[in-house]
């Protein structure tokens, strides 16, 4: 008891544990988060023989930033009323200072969002990124594309044009051709009996909180990436030391540059064609009464709407286009190949390129008529956007030969390529 009472707290200045000093020492020694920034991003080791496609991740994390500032700015300014949203977007256009060029960064970041986004999937198929023990990181990168498609529809609608109007009324609809709920479903979402004011300040309070929810999934996808580690182009683990460089300065200054050309494309498209990738009509206001001679949404979801016209059945159509995304969920498991990269895949190679053209293709006659040969590809490309994951993967993971796979990251590079690897030596005698 005399003990307790004579007890008194030592009083310290000194910061334990962290590696600054000061100020930013004694806060970081209370909140970690500038050495958890320091450890996990600039001290990181990753491996070294990254390529540019792995600037992309960087790339979109500047974009979401962006939109979300841009989206908050432009938000202040916009009205979600029926009566008024057209009006309120010309207002934003016309009147707000520098108006028009907060919604040209909004409307074409969205559309490089996606450019990035896409590209960083197939990056991530072609190098096998999503095999184990990556599956958990590959599983929340479709949550993250599949919220990203959810938030882009939603924003479509808002400036309350023609395209925006009819696009969210026919894509809505398809909801009603689920069995037993679903005409409650699309009542629901459109709060009432038709695309009217309550659509509209649904969707807008939807788009609006979206963004903060994928930022958190997109935290949730950095901490499962800093699990395991980056994958590279060779698609083989770390050996060693002798396989990683710091990610600062090395890779920072990398992404930086690859940053630079994508802003430098993207100002291009801002300045000089910023209504290259939206649709005439849009800039008509909504008419419930005049219906467009052709309703297509934004073009990044021309793909999935190719494949939902290609079914004459619209309870199938609508399943086989969500399918075409939830298939992406299983992919892992779909690929029975013990190699990674495609790099050292020459016949999975092939058919990914196939598989690239037959999304690009599907792109295309989405934005086309469903009528004709457009209609006739539409259903080529579904057969076959469907037989790559489910028939393709699966026999040429178990029949295909793959090259001679170097016996470390660092055996290329050191050497440059002129000596043969172990591997390849191994091979040959066999």
């Amino acid at each position: 008891m005399n003990e307790e009472k004579n007890y008194k707290p030592v009083k310290t200045n000194k910061v334990g544990g962290s590696p600054f000093k000061g100020v930013l020492g004694w806060v970081d020694d209370r909140l970690p988060i500038f050495r958890m920034f320091k450890y996990e991003y600039l001290d990181f080791q990753v491996p070294r023989s990254l390529n540019y496609f792995w600037s992309f991740g960087g790339i979109l994390a500047v974009c979401l930033i962006a939109l979300i500032i841009t989206g908050l700015s432009l938000g202040m300014h916009y009205k979600p009323d029926a009566a008024k949203a057209f009006e309120s977007v010309e207002h934003i256009m016309r009147d707000v200072n520098s108006g028009w060029l907060l919604r040209y960064l909004h409307m074409n970041l969205a559309s490089f969002f996606f450019i990035a986004v896409y590209l960083h999937i197939f990056r991530a198929m072609y190098f096998g990124s999503y095999k184990d023990p990556r599956q958990v990181m590959w599983l929340i990168g479709i949550v993250i594309f599949f919220l990203m498609m959810a938030t882009a529809f939603m924003g479509y609608v808002l400036p309350w044009g023609q395209m925006s109007f009819w696009g969210a009324t026919v894509i809505t609809n398809l909801f009603s051709a689920i069995p037993l709920v679903g005409e409650s479903i699309v009542t629901w979402l459109w709060g009432g009996f038709s695309v009217d004011n309550s659509t509209l300040n649904r969707f807008f309070s939807l788009h609006f909180v979206l963004p903060f929810v994928i930022v958190g999934v997109v935290i949730l996808h950095l901490v499962a990436l800093h699990r395991f580690g980056s994958n590279n182009p060779i698609g083989i683990d770390v050996k060693g030391t002798q396989d990683t460089v710091p990610f600062s300065p090395y890779y920072t200054i990398k992404d930086l540059f690859g940053l630079s050309v994508f802003l430098s494309f993207f100002a291009a498209a801002v300045f000089f064609f910023p209504n290259f990738m939206g649709h005439p009509d849009n800039y008509i206001e909504a008419d419930p009464l005049v219906t467009p001679a052709h309703i297509v949404p934004e073009w990044y979801l021309l793909p999935f709407y190719a494949i939902l016209r290609s079914v004459p059945d619209k309870l199938g159509g609508v399943i086989l286009m969500f399918s075409a995304i939830f298939i992406l969920f299983v992919l892992p498991w779909l690929d029975t190949s013990k190699v990674r990269s495609a790099v050292f895949r020459p016949i999975y190679r092939q058919f990914f390129w196939i598989l690239v053209i037959d999304v690009l293709m599907l792109g295309y006659v989405g934005a086309m008529p469903a009528e004709g040969i457009y209609l006739v590809l539409a259903r080529v490309g579904t057969i076959y956007y469907f037989l790559h994951f489910i028939v393709v993967m699966p026999v040429v993971g178990y029949l295909e030969k793959t090259d001679p796979i170097p016996m470390s990251i660092s055996e290329p590079v050191l050497t440059g390529g002129a000596e043969p690897s172990l591997a390849r030596k191994v091979n040959d005698k066999v």
